[in-house]
């Protein structure tokens, strides 16, 4: 069993959930229950698949979750490519994010990486 409040995945996709629901705080009604609700469980999901799996008797189950939570970050990047599609998120705003989840997903491959299966 790992301890995931020391993997600094688990810390950075904590502060990108964060990140990502107070950007959606900014969009339209409209979309509360569209894609304001996608990002946020998908953001949501990326923390939460981590706790998940470390608490898992194997490294390959452990490895499992951490590729749920790679799959819930390449699907919250396409929708925050939609927001901006959508002029929902400045596009300058939409890059940032996107450079940082994908720092988020290269260390989280990592750590796949490291796992011994």
């Amino acid at each position: 069993m790992h301890n995931f409040r020391e993997l600094d995945i688990w810390k950075k996709s904590i502060e990108f959930s964060k990140k990502t629901i107070l950007i959606t705080k900014d969009f339209p009604f409209s979309e509360l229950y569209g894609l304001v609700s996608q990002m946020n469980r998908a953001s949501i999901s990326i923390p939460s698949s981590i706790p998940e799996g470390a608490s898992r008797d194997s490294n390959k189950d452990f490895n499992r979750f951490l590729q749920i939570a790679i799959g819930s970050a390449f699907e919250l990047e396409t929708q925050i490519i939609l927001g901006a599609e959508f002029s929902f998120i400045p596009q300058v705003k939409a890059n940032e994010l996107i450079n940082e989840l994908n720092e988020i997903q290269r260390m989280m491959n990592g750590f796949r990486l490291k796992l011994k299966i």
